[in-house]
């Protein structure tokens, strides 16, 4: 059949699960938009600027498995290019769209606007496709091939795509498949398949000491759900890595803790380095999440999984779609049949008394006990405030922690079941985490959201807190008020003015920004005010109105987590004869 250019990519969107696309109008984009409203099932979402709509796309995609992103040619594809970044650093699809000048143009090398105006149309491709698993501009003659081909590779990949339409030719019409977009993952070669479970059972099934350690793929390639059921059938214990924290339970008596390294808890530290077998799901180990590069995993007896390869003891079995091998793995120990793993079918509930399953190791340090909770007078403090916060959580949360300050304090408590935890552990960008919740709340509007953004942070990108009223979405919203950048007081400047950042009246802004906002704001100085802020903002959410909690903390203070962090940064960035706080 035939349908125009543009329609067929956003019928394509649509069929891949994408119902919102984000962005900034511009000239050269103003066409597909157009095309918006022919096309049910989709809707554009504007958002202040280009950075913040990559952003708020990356958290849209963390919660939908896919997002769509659009700029325009130049000005709009650079300014979300960080985004982009991001996105690409933390393993989340997104597709990026730009409208491009028109292709009679590019062909003829015009100098135009947005332009470097030397006639060159393949510089911005150029740079995106470094942050991109495929980048591409679009032409009536490839065009139906290519859209699908991209979209395949982002949602395979698990990495951003971009893909530039020329203005001129989004309404032209083109001929396209009949069958719609299958986003499914082709399926394993059967022997393959099975000798990669037979290979994995049969060294688990030897173990004495098995272990897991997860990180971030799991969550991207939708492996918890079975790795949760192999842990429970088997009795294996697990850990996360900083990066990869609630992806599965962390109430479940086979949860360690968080490895990371020689600053593990010991008991932690033992079970994944001494294991015999150990299950990863391809760790990345940059410094915050290894203790600066202290990590050491065993040699033998690993498997590794991602989402299209598995190695099993240095062994390398190709042509499988791991989501496939987790679900043999699954049925094969829930029926008995072929190899058994540690224990034949051991759940959470039993003891190091069952046959072949390892015994507990140490358990680890307490994350959550803190101080006791002070006098409703007591100033605000890190030490108590962050359990407190933890206690606040629900089950099913949306948890979104700005990096710094408030991933720290977040990290090391203990989360509620169900509760999705967003943050940017590897880029690290700070500011992402406004505009990254207005398009996780997009994705799913029926869970409550938590966002805890540092007052320098919120600065970056503080103009999306409008685009979050306008759409009358309802988060609970907690800043952090300590009158600048406080890790990097910890890293190197504790008393600089380059850490400073303008005071802002922070809990003002919501009627600036709306003037009619339901959203309610709290000033809190002290633990007593704290209790009635939260009790008001629980009441709040629950009539679907949105509350804005600014905590003022001292400049100084920060959570023992960030006390070490700092001078360990420190010492790594400028070295052992650098400078260090004084």
């Amino acid at each position: 059949m035939r349908m125009p250019i543009g329609e067929f990519l956003l019928t394509r969107l649509v069929q891949a699960g994408v119902t919102e696309l984000i962005g900034v109008p511009g000239d050269f984009n103003l066409n597909l938009l157009e095309q918006v409203p022919q096309v049910p099932g989709i809707r554009f979402v504007g958002t202040t600027n280009e950075l913040n709509a990559a952003y708020a796309a990356d958290g849209y995609s963390r919660a939908r498995g896919l997002s769509a992103l659009l700029t325009t040619y130049g000005v709009g594809e650079l300014s979300a290019l960080n985004g982009i970044a991001g996105a690409a650093a933390e393993h989340v699809p997104v597709v990026s769209i730009a409208g491009a000048p028109p292709l009679y143009a590019t062909e003829g090398r015009w100098e135009l606007h947005h332009s470097m105006a030397d006639g060159d149309f393949s510089n911005m491709l150029s740079s995106i496709g470094q942050f991109t698993a495929a980048a591409v501009r679009i032409t009536p003659i490839n065009a139906a091939e290519e859209i699908d081909r991209i979209l395949h590779t982002a949602i395979r990949e698990k990495r951003p795509v971009h893909i530039q339409v020329p203005s001129d030719i989004s309404h032209l019409t083109i001929e396209v498949p009949d069958a719609p977009f299958d986003p499914g993952l082709p399926s394993s070669d059967p022997e393959r398949l099975a000798a990669a479970a037979d290979a994995v059972l049969e060294l688990w099934a030897r173990a004495q000491r098995p272990a897991m350690l997860i990180d971030q793929d799991a969550d991207r390639h939708g492996f918890a759900t079975a790795l949760q059921a192999l842990s429970r059938l088997t009795g294996t214990h697990y850990a996360q890595l900083g990066t990869g924290k609630g992806i599965l339970s962390e109430h479940d008596p086979l949860f360690l803790g968080t490895y990371g390294g020689a600053n593990s808890p010991t008991g932690v530290r033992l079970a994944i380095e001494d294991a015999d077998f150990l299950l990863t799901t391809t760790p990345r180990f940059i410094e915050t999440n290894s203790g600066s590069f202290t990590h050491h995993l065993p040699q033998q007896a690993i498997v590794d999984i991602g989402d299209q390869h598995v190695s099993v003891h240095g062994a390398e079995y190709v042509g499988i779609t791991v989501s496939e091998l987790l679900a043999v793995l699954v049925e094969r120990l829930e029926d008995g049949s072929g190899a058994a793993a540690p224990g034949g079918s051991a759940t959470a509930g039993d003891t190091a008394a069952g046959a072949g399953v390892a015994s507990a190791p140490e358990a680890p340090a307490a994350d959550v006990a803190g101080p006791d909770m002070p006098g409703p007078d007591a100033p605000l403090d890190h030490a108590r405030l962050w359990p407190r916060m933890a206690a606040f959580v629900n089950p099913g949360d949306t948890v979104i922690a700005e990096a710094g300050t408030s991933h720290i304090g977040l990290s090391v408590q203990t989360l509620p079941e169900g509760v999705r935890y967003i943050n940017s552990g590897i880029w690290g960008a700070i500011g992402f985490t406004l505009p990254c919740l207005f398009g996780s709340q997009l994705a799913e509007p029926e869970r409550r959201h938590l966002l805890f953004i540092g007052d320098g942070s919120f600065q970056l990108t503080a103009q999306e807190l409008s685009t979050i009223l306008a759409h009358e979405q309802a988060p609970i919203i907690f800043l952090l008020n300590n009158r600048g950048y406080t890790i990097e007081r910890w890293i190197m400047g504790m008393d600089a003015a380059y850490n400073d950042v303008a005071d802002w009246d922070y809990a003002a802004l919501p009627q600036v920004f709306k003037r009619d906002s339901a959203m309610r704001s709290h000033r809190v100085h002290t633990f007593g005010q704290l209790e009635e802020a939260l009790a008001a903002a629980g009441a709040a959410q629950e009539r679907g109105v949105g509350s804005f909690v600014e905590l003022h903390l001292d400049a100084e203070d920060a959570p023992a987590g960030l006390k070490a962090f700092g001078p360990a940064t420190a010492r790594f960035d400028y070295g052992p004869r650098g400078p260090v706080n004084g």
